[in-house]
Formats: C-alpha cells, sequence, structure tokens
C-alpha cells in the first residue's frame, strides 16, 4: 500500500503536527493501527454499526403526536390558506439555511436520522413548548396587552423560553447519541439544525398573519425582513449552545458533565437572542441592523471557518497515523484531508473510466468519518470506536481498489 494511482512527487511529505487550543488531552493509550490486508474487501464493505448514533423512537413518537396538535393549532386560528401560504414561504429561507448547513458538515455528515431529529425537535418539540410556556403565562397572568408587557415578552420571555426549548433538544441529542458528537462542528451543526426548524414553523406563523392583517404587501415586507435579512438568526443563537456541548464533547464529558457547558452556552443563546429583539423594539431595526448584526454574523462566519480549519487540521493528523502504518501515502494524506486535495482528487476521479466521482466522495467521507473514529479512541471517549475504525478501514480499502481498477 506504499503505492497509488494520487503520489504526486511534488507533495511527497508527511503531515506535520498542528498545535491548538481545542487539541483534546489524551487519556488512554490508543488501540494500535494494524497493517492493511493484502486483498481488499468488496467494495459493499459493512458501514460502522449505528449504535450511539440515533435517537429515541419514543420521542420520534411525541413529536408526531405534537405536530398533528400544531397542526390543529395552525388550522384553527391562522386558517388553511394562509397556513398554506406561510409554510410555502418558510421554506424558502429553510432550503437556503440547510444548504448553507451542509456546506459546513460536507465531508463528515452526521446520520440522516438525528439530522431529521434536529430539525423535527425545534419545528415541533420547541414550538410546542414555547407556545406551552406563553400558554400557561397568558393563563396565569392573565391577558398581557400592554406595551410594556409586550416588551418584556419580546426581549426576556421569548429568549429564556425558546432557547431553553431549542437547547434541550440538543441535550437530548447528546444523551441519546453521544457517539455522532466529535467536537464543536458538530455541536454547532445540530445547533443550527434546530435553529432552523425552529424558524421554520415560526416563520409560517409570521408570514400567514401578515398576509391576513396586511395582504401580499405586509406579507412581503415580513418575508424580507425574516427571510431575507435574517434567515439565520434562530441558526447562530443555537449554534452557541451546540458549540459548548461541542467543546464538552471533545474533552470527553459524560451527560451530566455536558450540563455545565450546556448552561453556559444557553446563557450566550438568550444573551444574543435578547440582544437581537431588543434593537427591533427600542432602536432603528434596520440601522443597529447595518453596524451591528451583519458584523456579528460575519464573527459567526469567520468563527465556523476556523473550527473547519482546526477539524483539517486534525484530520489530517490522525490519517498521518494510519499512513505510518501504511494504510496510506502521505500525499493521500493530503488529498483526503485539505480542500484542495479533495478537489484534486475528485476531478481526478472524473477522468477515470466510467466517472468514479461517487467512490471518490465515499472515499473521503469515510477518511474524515475513520479521522474522528481514531479521535474517539485516542481520548479514550468512545470504546466502540476501534470497531468503527476496523469498518471503515475495510470500505476505504475497498474504494481504493476500486477507483483504481483497470
Amino acid at each position: 500500500m506504499s503505492q497509488s494511482g494520487f503520489d504526486s512527487p511534488d507533495r511527497d511529505r508527511t503531515p506535520a503536527p498542528f498545535p491548538s487550543p481545542l487539541a483534546q488531552p489524551s487519556l488512554t493509550p490508543p488501540a494500535p493501527i494494524h497493517m492493511p490486508p493484502s486483498a481488499p474487501a468488496p467494495l459493499q464493505a459493512k458501514a460502522p454499526a449505528r449504535s450511539g448514533r440515533s435517537g429515541p423512537l419514543w420521542i420520534g413518537g411525541i413529536l408526531v403526536l405534537l405536530l398533528i396538535a400544531l397542526v390543529g393549532y395552525f388550522l384553527t386560528f391562522i386558517g388553511t390558506g394562509a397556513s398554506l401560504l406561510g409554510a410555502i414561504l418558510a421554506l424558502i429561507p429553510l432550503a437556503g439555511v440547510l444548504f448553507a448547513i451542509r456546506i459546513v458538515d460536507k465531508w463528515e455528515p452526521e446520520p440522516r436520522g438525528l439530522v431529521a431529529f434536529a430539525i423535527a425537535w425545534g419545528a415541533i418539540g420547541a414550538v410546542a413548548i414555547a407556545l406551552g410556556v406563553d400558554l400557561l403565562l397568558s393563563l396565569v397572568l392573565g391577558p398581557r396587552d400592554t406595551e410594556a408587557a409586550e416588551i418584556l415578552q419580546t426581549v426576556v420571555q421569548a429568549p429564556i423560553v425558546e432557547e431553553f426549548a431549542k437547547g434541550l433538544g440538543i441535550l437530548i441529542l447528546y444523551a441519546t447519541a453521544r457517539r455522532a458528537f466529535d467536537g464543536p462542528v458538530d455541536g454547532i451543526v445540530y445547533g443550527a439544525l434546530i435553529g432552523a426548524g425552529f424558524a421554520f414553523t415560526e416563520n409560517i406563523q409570521y408570514f400567514a398573519i401578515s398576509y391576513i392583517e396586511g395582504g401580499v404587501g405586509q406579507a412581503s415586507v415580513t418575508f424580507f425582513v425574516r427571510g431575507i435579512m435574517s434567515p439565520f438568526a434562530h441558526v447562530m443563537f443555537t449554534s452557541v449552545t451546540g458549540f459548548a456541548v461541542g467543546l464538552a464533547a471533545r474533552r470527553g464529558a459524560t451527560t451530566r458533565q455536558a450540563i455545565g457547558p450546556w448552561l453556559l452556552g444557553l446563557v450566550g443563546a438568550i444573551a444574543l437572542h435578547s440582544f437581537w429583539n431588543a434593537t427591533a423594539v427600542f432602536t432603528d431595526f434596520f440601522s443597529v441592523y447595518l453596524v451591528l448584526q451583519v458584523p456579528l454574523f460575519v464573527l459567526f462566519i469567520i468563527g465556523v471557518l476556523a473550527l473547519r480549519r482546526e477539524e483539517t487540521r486534525l484530520t489530517r493528523k490522525r490519517l498521518g497515523e494510519y499512513a505510518a502504518a501504511g494504510w496510506f501515502t502521505p500525499q493521500e494524506v493530503d488529498m483526503l484531508a485539505t480542500p484542495a486535495g479533495r478537489k484534486a482528487g475528485l476531478a481526478w476521479a472524473r477522468t477515470l473510466r466510467g466517472d468514479r466521482t461517487p467512490i471518490m466522495k465515499s472515499f473521503i467521507s469515510d477518511a474524515t468519518a475513520l479521522a474522528m473514529a481514531r479521535q474517539r479512541t485516542v481520548t479514550g471517549r468512545d470504546p466502540n470506536a476501534v470497531n468503527d475504525e476496523r469498518a471503515l478501514l475495510t470500505r476505504m480499502a475497498a474504494a481504493r481498489a476500486a477507483l483504481l481498477s483497470v
């Protein structure tokens, strides 16, 4: 396995270590990396086990019941036509947000079941909790039709209740599928998915009510403000909570140990949400949006890119360990771990007989998952990661053989 079609003479170098403030401590000696077999398995090699990487079915059942209740709520208090219009408009920013999240999570996508759960929790579970709390407070405190009450609801109640409800989904994911949490990037992705789901359902209500009260004109204005100017607002808020939980995952925290970081992240998400809402209540929203909110969003993007860069460094380092054992060449490590290398690898795969781009994509994706599995082994936080390593190595050896076959 020392030579392959991916070698490049001008890139013959071994990945160097990349010290980072996010580096994880080694808690236990990792399992040794075995030498590669002389004969790779068929390409249809079995994928890693899903144990510890899927949410509980009973929560899905509860979400289905809550969905029925939410549909009844919209049809009863808003109406079929307006609700349908609101849902169609809400799909537009949702599609854009999900596309952006997919770019962030392209090479190590989270399990589809957990992606669906995260979106569903935001769109159904978190919304149901927020509506339930609002209804309960209305019954206890009576009508809140004064200006002071509306301000309190917008700046204090909504941020606290909504971020708690969304953040609860992140904690449930961590408790039930902790093996799918590899670090801050995963936490941000799950938080973003939950935030996107919440914004989708919330937008249905906003767009529908705007149409009922002011027709197409007011609905268009609301769509511009929420769907064009700030589609990432809830995504950004809840990502703060996800980032904190992701850091806890990187340190090998148990669910109980992750509650502290979760609460800290929740405080950050609530503060950011409250600040965002306050600018709409107390100031000229459009001016503050340009002066503060846009730079804040830019900083958020820079932070995500920095975390992606750290993930690339970690991937190169871990794959370098497999290269030392003979599984890959140093040039393959560069191809599998770096954006430029992946682009070059995909371009090369397109030139092969029959266009083997899908095989190359699988090869790169499995390599990223392999690096994360190795990291879980190195930090000692996942005893089952060694099984993932073996399955992924088998799949990658089969993929390489398929790529290089005549």
